[in-house]
């Protein structure tokens, strides 16, 4: 095996340190070049897409005005002044007084003969002098208060509710018509609207179950009194 010999002339390790120190300095040279480098940008514009002509020959108007109107003609003088006839005479219209003439005799209002009402004449429930007066409600202070109430209270205790109305779930107002007549008794029971004839019938049988009362009075007579009230029908 062969012996590598060494020549102490061509050692390297003599100059590592120089070499070293020399690259370190090579390296901050560059640094120091980078850091102090500057570039300079030159921004273009187009300079003509920003120009503006400051010399114009004239001032720009947004609106023109509208030349004033002229002034109105200088009133006509005539020459001869011409004078007209009066016209004739026109007949005033005379304006009754409507001040009493405390001369004229006052008719006093028991002289005013009472006007009979006819026999067939119908007076509606909220207009009558004495209204009906539901048996229970004669010393009633409000005997109109009392006779709602009341037949309230009898649609209540009569109500049925048909069964075929509930199989097929009909429900709704029914809306009765009815007369109570000069002799306190119920007549011309009427179906004024109704979502179902079955809901219907039950509205009348009810309203046609109501008690005998005492007949409204209008002028000390008997009268008819028609009356209209609403039967609701609700499914529970």
């Amino acid at each position: 095996m062969m012996e590598v010999k060494k020549n102490p002339k061509k050692d390297l390790n003599k100059s590592s340190s120089v070499f070293f120190a020399a690259a370190m300095a090579m390296v901050l040279a560059l640094s120091y070049v980078a850091l102090e480098w500057k570039s300079f940008y030159s921004d273009t514009y187009d300079q003509t897409a920003m120009t503006i002509d400051d010399d114009l020959d004239e001032p720009l108007a947004l609106f023109k005005l509208a030349p004033p109107p002229p002034p109105p003609p200088p009133p006509v003088v005539p020459d001869a002044i011409e004078i007209v006839e009066d016209d004739p005479e026109i007949e005033e219209t005379i304006i009754q007084s409507t001040e009493s003439d405390p001369e004229k005799e006052v008719i006093e209002v028991s002289d005013i003969p009472d006007i009979d009402i006819p026999e067939d004449v119908d007076v509606p429930f909220i207009l009558v002098e004495k209204a009906p007066i539901f048996p229970g409600c004669e010393n009633a202070s409000d005997k109109r208060t009392c006779f709602n109430t009341e037949i309230l209270k009898h649609i209540r205790k009569t109500f049925r509710y048909p069964e075929i109305a509930q199989e097929m779930g009909i429900q709704g107002k029914v809306y009765m018509h009815f007369i109570i007549q000069k002799d306190g008794n119920i007549g011309d029971v009427q179906i004024a609207r109704s979502p179902d004839k079955n809901l219907g019938a039950e509205g009348k049988r009810i309203i046609s179950k109501l008690p005998k009362m005492t007949p409204g009075k209008q002028r000390g007579n008997p009268v008819r009194v028609p009356f209209s009230i609403p039967i609701n029908f609700v499914l529970q």
